[in-house]
């Protein structure tokens, strides 16, 4: 099944590839976008991992052109998320199948001295100069996200 169907980039994350810069720690992962909502969640994990919100400094969530989902860019002020602990290694290996190449992990400062792997994107050039809309995705497409992050999972799943 192609990438279409929630990102536009191809797979090609693999353990040895983003995954290998994260230790043995109890990491964790900030999440800015869809990755917030439960049903994402549940969708591509079967669970809701236990979360704390977070916020980054110097960093932005932007909207994408043609696509629902945002990006993180640096930036004067703050992103705001949730901060994931307790992905198991299935859980990061799915999660980082997910994320496309628009998007690298790196290790990020958030507020109360703590600190999370997020995704942010590679390449500011694709980020719009506006925010996005968390609001919007709730209202108008988190239903349709969902059945395609449910179609994206069968489809991983068949690759294994």
């Amino acid at each position: 099944m192609p990438r279409i169907a929630t990102h536009s980039h191809p797979v090609t994350s693999q353990r040895a590839g983003r995954l290998g810069q994260i230790s043995g720690e109890a990491a964790t992962l900030f999440v800015y976008g869809s990755l917030r909502f439960p049903d994402v969640l549940r969708t591509l994990l079967d669970r809701v991992p236990p979360s704390t919100m977070a916020t980054a400094k110097g960093w932005r969530v932007a909207a994408l052109r043609d696509h629902v989902y945002p990006v993180l860019v640096p930036a004067a002020g703050q992103a705001n998320g949730m901060l994931l602990a307790g992905l198991t290694s299935t859980e990061w290996a799915t999660l980082d199948a997910f994320e496309n190449d628009l998007y690298q992990l790196r290790r990020l400062p958030l507020d109360g001295e703590r600190s999370g792997w997020a995704y942010v994107s590679h390449d500011e050039a694709e980020a719009l100069p506006h925010d996005w809309d968390i609001a919007n995705f709730a209202d108008r497409e988190l239903a349709a996200y969902v059945e395609r992050c449910r179609e994206w999972r069968s489809w991983y799943e068949s690759q294994a």
